[in-house]
């Protein structure tokens, strides 16, 4: 019996799996190790200046990311470098306005005595700068759904991470300052690796033209308000946790977050795969099969869940020791994991209905589905926190948020696709999911013999 080729596995579906899964497991290890090595106050202030950092990169990534994809997929090489031209000029247009804002803000540190709104001032803007080459190529590639390249670039990102941390922990070195410094030196490398080997395409920056930056702006207004919100969504808790609780509770309601990332692989996964086909239907006017990509995807996750979910209940508290250790243990840390998982069932369904808002044109409706999931998460948190006094208060919310977002996007989706429902995003992911074992037991099965 032969070992299955690496062919057998070359499934774009697969291959985007086995990226996420290979580079969360380092973020995952990346957070284990810092969790055992820093005090809980320190771990809560570097989760807050990620916080911070990915706001500012959700500015950057909110006005470009999605319609770089939307109008570079399926393109003729003509348009494609046209379109990446004024993307990278209107990136590095805003990365650096970051910037400014950023040392328009040094000359008042001295009188700013917290320690965390210091850090964010210091490191933000040169760390933004420093990952818009990587984001930028990221965006093209998830566009040619190159992912063997995008898996090759993020393990230069993170096993360089990695590995240093690795190294500062063992000299007990690993602190806030360190690791801050680590972050913009991977950064750069990433960014370097980018350029040299042509993955940037930086130079069609010269092919630009004004009125496909008018057309990205246009479109990027929602998209950015989109992605803003939807990172705030995600951030809220912890600047109302921060100044509520303090810096250790937050670093006890981050280690379920971080968990959470086994939520995140897959919906990362099939939205990075399912995005680009979608676009390609948008652009050749084939609306029935973007509305069979949008089924197909948002109910094989669905399905896919379900068992996660079931499991996440019974090894919550092993899966909090496994990741942070006995500092960790008899916290609140495992009970808030097991009401994010028990949501995160709705998750691929919210998440589809706001990129298929986005792709089919329609981004300022996902704007307002986001916008009321952060209002909703606000007024929820806050209650929760007045009425618990501690972090599960923060993690009331979080069901209130997601409900709300789906019933609004699902009401709106449903009024521009012709045969999109509930019923038939089940009925279709149930579909395609036995198609697709199928097929994997026949590629491995070939590969065997």
């Amino acid at each position: 019996m032969r070992i299955p080729k690496l062919s057998a596995l070359n499934n774009k579906h697969v291959l985007a799996l086995i990226g996420n899964v290979v580079i969360s497991a380092f973020s995952v290890i990346t957070m284990s190790v810092l969790l055992r090595t820093m005090t809980k106050a320190d771990v809560g202030v570097w989760f807050f200046f990620l916080s911070i950092n990915g706001l500012c990169d959700a500015l950057r990534n909110g006005f470009l990311s999605t319609g770089t994809i939307k109008f570079y997929a399926g393109t003729p090489k003509e348009r494609a470098e046209i379109v990446l031209g004024s993307v990278w000029f209107l990136a590095l247009g805003v990365s650096l306005t970051l910037m400014a804002l950023d040392a328009c803000a040094m000359p008042f540190m001295s009188l700013i005595k917290n320690p965390e709104v210091l850090l964010v001032i210091k490191w933000f803007g040169v760390t933004v700068l420093s990952s818009v080459t990587f984001n930028i190529t990221f965006w093209i590639l998830v566009a040619d759904e190159d992912y063997l390249t995008i898996l090759w670039l993020r393990l230069v990102n993170n096993v360089s991470m990695i590995v240093i941390i690795l190294i500062l922990a063992y000299l007990k070195k690993a602190t806030l300052e360190n690791l801050l410094i680590v972050n913009f030196a991977t950064n750069i490398l990433t960014s370097v690796a980018c350029i040299v080997f042509g993955y940037s395409h930086v130079e069609t920056i010269f092919k630009r033209t004004r009125e496909c930056m008018v057309q990205l702006a246009q479109f990027g207004k929602y998209s950015l308000a989109t992605n803003l919100s939807s990172n705030l969504l995600g951030s809220v808790n912890t600047f109302i946790i921060i100044p509520v609780l303090g810096p250790t509770a937050l670093a006890v309601y981050a280690v379920p977050n971080k968990l959470m990332e086994i939520v995140e692989i897959l919906l990362r996964t099939f939205v990075g795969t399912g995005m680009s086909a979608m676009a390609t239907a948008y652009n050749t006017d084939n609306m029935h099969h973007l509305t069979f990509v949008t089924k197909k995807y948002a109910g094989m996750l669905t399905l896919l869940f379900i068992p996660l979910v079931i499991g996440a209940f019974f090894f919550a508290d092993f899966a909090i020791w496994l990741l942070s250790g006995d500092q960790y243990k008899g916290t609140e840390a495992a009970n808030i994991f097991r009401i994010f998982m028990c949501m995160a069932i709705l998750y691929p369904v919210d998440r589809f209905n706001g990129v298929t808002l986005d792709i089919i044109h329609k981004p300022q409706i996902n704007f307002y589905k986001v916008i009321i999931m952060v209002v909703v998460n606000v007024l929820a948190t806050s209650i929760g926190l007045y009425l618990f006094r501690n972090i599960y208060g923060a993690a009331f919310a979080a069901p209130f948020a997601t409900i709300a977002g789906l019933l609004f996007g699902y009401y709106h989706l449903k009024r521009n696709l012709d045969g999109y429902s509930l019923r038939s995003v089940m009925t279709t992911g149930y579909a395609e999911s036995k198609l697709f074992i199928n097929q994997m037991l026949a590629k491995f099965g070939r590969a065997k013999a």
